[in-house]
């Protein structure tokens, strides 16, 4: 069996860059606070802001450039948007250089933490005083 090539080894990185270059080039043509995109079905039902409520205007919003705009629809999607590039970034680097990519071991209490701050968030954007969270 031989070796991947290069070119075929950075298929995949390549693969996921234009599947999100896509996806920003219709988020920046058809802008998420003007046009109709699929409601959050939990905000429908409940009119309470879940997690992810504001993220496709989040993402909209970072195609334009404009991070504090962005920041004020989801804060975490913005966060989650940066390491999403810094771990596509190794992941690439990885493939180009032929080394293997160490994957982080995610134990119970990160999990545990992570679901705390995500409720914490979907608590505090609910509430008068933490209505700055809320999506705008």
């Amino acid at each position: 069996m031989t070796a991947p090539t290069r070119s075929r080894s950075i298929a995949a990185p390549l693969g996921v860059a234009a599947a999100a270059v896509g996806g920003s080039v219709l988020l920046h043509v058809r802008d998420p606070r003007t046009s109709t995109y699929l409601p959050c079905p939990f905000h429908a039902v409940t009119g309470l802001w879940c997690p992810g409520c504001g993220a496709t205007r989040a993402l909209g919003d970072l195609t334009r450039g404009d991070i504090a705009a962005a920041a004020s629809s989801n804060v975490v999607v913005v966060v989650l948007a940066l390491v999403a590039v810094g771990v596509w970034g190794l992941w690439f680097r990885s493939r180009w250089t032929g080394r293997s990519l160490r994957r982080p071991r995610v134990d119970r209490p990160t999990v545990i933490v992570l679901i705390t701050v995500l409720a914490a968030f979907t608590v505090v954007r609910n509430t008068p005083w933490g209505s700055a969270l809320a999506p705008t």
